[in-house]
């Protein structure tokens, strides 16, 4: 290896592909270790002998890895972090959530709630939602969980 060897550092996660340098490599008992070269520099410590036995190592969001390493893992690397940056991006949003429950158990859409009001919406609207007062199963158990989704979200918060 030389000083100013190219490796490839990853960060899947925001999609990001670059070129660097290792900045300094230090002697340790348990090994070599080392950072990357500036701009990279608050990336490390590593294990610099891992890096050169396996080609490649992870740090944190970053996988730091030997250009023909990269290019053998480069295209299920790109799928796995589109993969996730697509999970992340179409997870569901709770405040949706919280205004469907919301608007099941006929509370204001915005605004803060207290315990209080959702528990006396879902009490009065189970008078009549109940398979016993003529409502249906099915009614009953959307605003049971209206009720139940809305108390989690504020004792989350509290």
């Amino acid at each position: 290896m030389t000083d100013n060897e190219q490796w490839v550092i990853w960060n899947g996660s925001l999609g990001i592909l670059d070129m660097v340098s290792i900045g300094r490599v230090e002697d340790g008992e348990a090994g070599r270790s080392a950072f990357l070269a500036p701009p990279y520099d608050i990336v490390g410590p590593f294990s610099f002998d891992e890096l050169e036995r396996e080609g490649r190592i992870a740090f944190a969001a970053c996988l730091v890895m030997s250009r023909q390493r990269w290019k053998r893992d480069q295209v299920e690397l790109r799928l796995e972090a589109q993969r996730a940056r697509r999970a992340f991006m179409f997870q569901p949003d709770p405040r949706d959530d919280a205004r469907a429950h919301r608007e099941t158990l006929e509370l204001p859409l915005d605004g803060a709630l207290e315990v209080v009001q959702v528990n006396a919406a879902f009490r009065r609207l189970a008078k009549s939602a109940h398979p016993d007062a003529g409502g249906s199963d099915a009614l009953y158990r959307r605003i049971a969980e209206a009720r139940d989704a809305l108390l989690a979200l504020l004792a989350a918060v509290s």
